[in-house]
């Protein structure tokens, strides 16, 4: 029996999006479960199938699908494993076979990879990316993912973990503990939970004048508002951000020499607030080869499909 559908999953710290795609990438259907309801990965796992078999009955069934393409934090695309996924409520320091969970409850092909390389393969096949073979997709969502794309394919390394740019240093001396026990990695500055917690720590070391005295619990969103009113802290906040990335960015220019550095997820939609201090940083501090020549864009997919269709291109392997 032919299948004309494959469906592509996005797993997120926060969020799962769900998405149905057929042969000519378009996403046909797609909603949004929570990740986090669960500290049980078999419970998520059941209701990940269950929002599976409701978003297929608007394509028939799942009958129709032909495989599951799913990016998720530290996704193995050689093993199907999700291994030590500490932003993952579920995940902690576990070795989760999610490939082989998720095929014996929905009966359908699993296929896994990481969730930055699955918004990079989506980018390159409809995105900003198209017609690139060598780039790098930087997620900016509750950590820092990457996928990095050499000669139009993606780099995996011998052990499917290659990429993990958001476990860098970034601050070596007195920097933030890291959720993965290390100290100063990237991802806990340049994130959105890492823009949040400069603005708690800047709002206790001084007694400027700030909107986000406002909140009690504040988040990158907020401090993003609170730039676009004019409030200093707030954008000072996006400079001080945007030049850890820039800093970043010249480094992982130097190994790769890529064509372009693309940014996405929720951080990304900062616009100009965080593109501009990334480009200016990222020049200052690169070799002469490269310096002006490497282009720092905004995924032009919709916020939710390059994953899904990155994810969803892995299901046509079955």
């Amino acid at each position: 029996m032919n299948k004309p559908y494959v469906a592509g999953i996005d797993i997120g710290g926060q969020t799962t999006k769900l998405g149905i795609v057929d042969a000519r990438g378009s996403v046909l259907a797609q909603t949004t479960i929570r990740t986090d309801n669960h500290t049980d990965v078999n419970l998520y796992i059941e209701e990940l199938n269950n929002a599976l078999i409701k978003l297929s009955a608007r394509i028939g069934s799942t009958e129709k699908i032909r495989g599951i393409g799913v990016g998720a934090p530290n996704g193995n695309y050689y093993t199907g494993v999700i291994d030590n996924a500490v932003n993952l409520v579920w995940g902690g320091s576990k070795a989760i076979p999610f490939s082989k969970l998720l095929k014996e409850k929905s009966g359908i092909p699993v296929y896994l990879t990481n969730d930055a390389n699955a918004a990079a393969v989506g980018e390159m096949t409809y995105g900003a990316a198209k017609g690139m073979k060598n780039f790098i997709m930087i997620t900016l969502g509750t950590g820092v993912g990457s996928g990095i794309v050499i000669d139009g394919h993606v780099v995996y390394g011998h052990d499917g973990f290659a990429g993990e740019l958001g476990h860098t240093t970034a601050v070596r001396r007195n920097g933030r503990i890291c959720n993965c026990g290390r100290t100063g990695c990237l991802e806990t500055y340049a994130s959105a939970v890492g823009v949040a917690r400069t603005a708690r720590e800047w709002l206790e070391m001084s007694q400027e004048p700030s909107i986000l005295r406002n909140y009690d619990n504040i988040t990158s969103k907020d401090v993003y508002n609170a730039a676009k009113e004019g409030d200093k802290l707030s954008i000072e906040i996006f400079n001080y951000t945007g030049k850890i990335l820039g800093e970043a960015f010249a480094d992982f220019v130097a190994f790769s020499a890529p064509e372009a550095i693309i940014l996405f997820g929720g951080l990304a939609r900062s616009g100009n607030l965080l593109l501009k201090p990334i480009v200016e940083h990222m020049n200052e501090n690169m070799l002469f080869m490269w310096k002006n020549k490497v282009q720092v864009l905004f995924s032009n997919l919709k916020e939710s499909d390059a994953a899904i269709l990155g994810a969803s291109a892995l299901g046509w392997d079955s």
